[in-house]
């Protein structure tokens, strides 16, 4: 049952690889080439996170981001095409270590949210990242399809891109 994919390979850039674990677990996997601290800052810092995290080829943006970043604080997310049907994602953080750790639920989806973790694990100066969903079924796994984790390579190819920026404002550091 574990099904693999690899996003569009770009022998200069990292790749994102997702995986069906079980029939309730899908996993996304992508090194970083900058510190942990900085990947996590751009995952938990909304001015940051609104640069990378809505897929461009989509024509999409985010038009708000809200995010208390702390163990029991909760985020929203408002992003839509234009200003009429926007969409939301919303939910509460169980878990922040930082620079290593985040856990937090999908409440959109009332009880069929996945619970979602992601590690930042440094060498060398890079950071392995797994985001990690956990769905409440095999069902509620199935109805969520692949779109949004296809979307997954455009959106931290974003993120790479940021990091570069970031990493060279930061002075390499």
């Amino acid at each position: 049952m574990v099904k693999r994919k690899e996003s569009e390979p770009n022998p200069m850039k990292n790749r994102t690889t997702m995986e069906r674990k079980s029939e309730r677990e899908l996993v996304v996997t992508r090194t970083f080439d900058a510190p942990a601290r900085i990947v996590f800052e751009a995952w938990t810092n909304p001015e940051l996170f609104k640069q990378w995290w809505v897929p461009k080829s989509m024509g999409m943006f985010l038009r708000s981001c809200e995010m208390d970043v702390r163990t029991g604080g909760g985020y929203r997310l408002v992003f839509g095409h234009d200003s009429s049907n926007p969409d939301e994602f919303f939910g509460r953080y169980i878990e922040v270590t930082p620079h290593s750790r985040l856990v937090w639920t999908n409440d959109e989806g009332g009880d069929g949210g996945p619970v979602t973790t992601v590690t930042f694990e440094e060498k060398g100066g890079r950071t392995l990242l797994v985001m990690h969903e956990l769905y409440p079924s095999k069902e509620a796994l199935d109805a969520a399809g692949t779109g949004a984790a296809d979307a997954m390579g455009e959106t931290f190819e974003q993120l790479d891109e940021l990091l570069a920026t970031l990493g060279a404002s930061a002075g390499g550091s």
